[in-house]
Parts: C-alpha cells; sequence; structure tokens
C-alpha cells in the first residue's frame, strides 16, 4: 500500500528487454537521489509512476535499482518505457504518516493531458480520464496521476471521457515529476479504492451467508 506522497524523483537510467518477443517485459534501472536506497532491500515493493514494482537488484554505492516489468504491465501504464524522470515512493509502513489517501499501486487506466499551465502561483492540470472511470471522480475527491495524491477540484464529463481539473501548488511540482507534463502526455491514473468497494456494495447482488454446520 502506498500515500501517493512522493518520497523521491528518480530517473529511469537504462531498459533491457527481457526477451524478443512482445511477450516479454523489460528491465529498468532506477536512479535514485543520495541516501533513498539506504532502508532498501530486495523484495521491497517501490511504486514508479504510481505502479507497484518488486526490487530485483540493488546497488547502493550507484544508488540505483532495478525492476521487472511484464509485459501487461507495460500495455497498462505510460512512462516506464524510456529514459527519463518518474515519482517514487516506498511502501507504505505501520507507523507512517497517511498523508495523501490508501493507493494500492495499480493503475486503473491512463488518462491524457489536455492542459498544464500556470495559474498564479499554482498550476493547473487538466487530465481526460477514460469513460469507464468518469464514476469514480468525484468533487474534491481524490485521485492519483502519476502516482501522486491528488484533489479533483472540479470535473466534466463528456462523450470522449471525464476532464477534471486539478491544482498543483508550487511544492508539488518542485519536487515530483508532474513538471514535466505537457498537453498531451499520457499518465497513470489510480481511482480512490473505497469508491470502487462502495460502487461494488451498490451493485452486487444481496448474498445470504449460511451458518455452517
Amino acid at each position: 500500500m502506498f500515500t501517493g506522497i512522493i518520497t523521491g524523483v528518480g530517473r529511469i537510467a537504462a531498459v533491457r528487454g527481457l526477451g524478443s518477443s512482445l511477450q516479454h517485459g523489460k528491465r529498468l534501472t532506477i536512479e535514485t537521489p543520495a541516501g533513498y536506497l539506504d532502508d532498501v532491500g530486495l523484495g521491497d515493493s517501490i511504486a514508479l509512476n504510481g505502479a507497484c514494482m518488486t526490487v530485483t537488484a540493488v546497488d547502493i554505492s550507484q544508488r540505483r535499482f532495478d525492476v521487472d516489468v511484464s509485459a501487461e504491465s507495460l500495455d497498462k501504464t505510460a512512462g516506464l518505457t524510456e529514459p527519463g524522470p518518474i515519482n517514487l515512493e516506498k511502501a507504505l509502513r505501520a507507523h507512517d504518516r497517511l498523508g495523501g489517501h490508501i493507493v494500492a499501486g495499480h493503475v486503473d487506466g491512463l488518462g491524457t493531458v489536455t492542459r498544464f499551465a500556470q495559474v498564479g502561483e499554482s498550476w493547473e492540470l487538466r487530465v481526460l480520464a477514460p469513460r469507464v472511470l468518469g464514476k469514480y471522480l468525484a468533487y474534491k475527491g481524490s485521485i492519483t496521476v502519476n502516482g501522486v495524491s491528488l484533489t479533483v477540484n472540479s470535473f466534466a464529463d463528456g462523450p470522449d471521457g471525464t476532464e477534471a481539473s486539478i491544482n498543483l501548488i508550487p511544492h508539488t511540482v518542485e519536487n515530483t515529476a508532474l513538471g514535466h507534463l505537457k498537453a498531451g502526455s499520457r499518465v497513470n491514473l489510480e481511482v480512490d479504492l473505497i469508491a470502487r468497494y462502495v460502487e461494488r456494495m451498490l451493485t452486487a447482488e444481496p448474498q445470504i451467508l449460511k451458518a455452517s454446520a
């Protein structure tokens, strides 16, 4: 589990194929800020742009770690196939503050940035979400964009999906990789986990549990 509070901005330094076919995934080598890997070991979970991955190799002296990304994950995410900046978040520990919201690290769909522009001291980020995810977006509700926990300021449903408007304060732009976005960028989206459970409870057929003998 994660919170959507980015703990470091890394960089994809290398992308290597794990095979020659489309059914093979990629091995990513991630460069990290100084000291980031001091408490990281093999098998730990780190979210890359909001997608939960498992650490398969660590080189603390070089400040690098590796993850293997399956073809399925590559097909369902954005920003993991070429070198460049990337948002990092270590998995939540039981005693950590829940500063954002509950994030699973499972990408629900890909959105498209329709506007990223400065407004006053802040920035407005507009993202067009697929129609299937539009029902989970609510005024002042939470959404994760490339791993960052954000608040929906407004939304508009349309034939191509739901466009959400989000305000980014300067701290967020400066301390995440969101500042590299532009109109047309593809982003990883994860909707609020609680909203999905509410939908299930409201739409599922009622079941009568029978006591075991």
